[in-house]
């Protein structure tokens, strides 16, 4: 068998069973004239093989406004929140999340941001 092929193989089952981390709930505070935005994940981070590694917000044309790194696994912490300050979003443009993961990346699943101008 080619060696190419056993790599594809062996990877395979790894990307079956990987999945994206679901967005749970978000929301954009006011901040003066910027924003604190606060995302809940939920998924079944392993470890450092399989974790969600990040959040962004994007238009809905794919521009992205801003990028949250998520820097470790949250193996025993599910779901788990994590904010953003400082953030200028547009004005007139809805505001989408989208999740990624280290083994999935960005997951192309988009939910609205909800605004809170308090």
């Amino acid at each position: 068998m080619r060696p190419a092929l056993i790599c594809l193989l062996a990877a395979w089952p790894l990307s079956a069973v990987a999945d994206p981390a679901e967005i749970v709930a978000s929301d954009a505070r006011a901040a003066g004239a910027t924003w604190t935005v606060s995302v809940t994940l939920r998924h079944a981070d392993t470890g450092w093989d399989d974790y969600a590694d990040g959040w962004r917000l994007v238009t809905p044309e794919g521009t992205v406004i801003a990028t949250r790194e998520l820097l470790h696994p949250h193996v025993d912490e599910q779901p788990f929140t994590r904010s953003l300050s400082g953030v200028s979003l547009p004005q007139d443009v809805q505001v989408l999340v989208e999740s990624s993961t280290n083994v999935t990346g960005w997951s192309g699943e988009r939910v609205p941001l909800a605004l809170d101008p308090q």
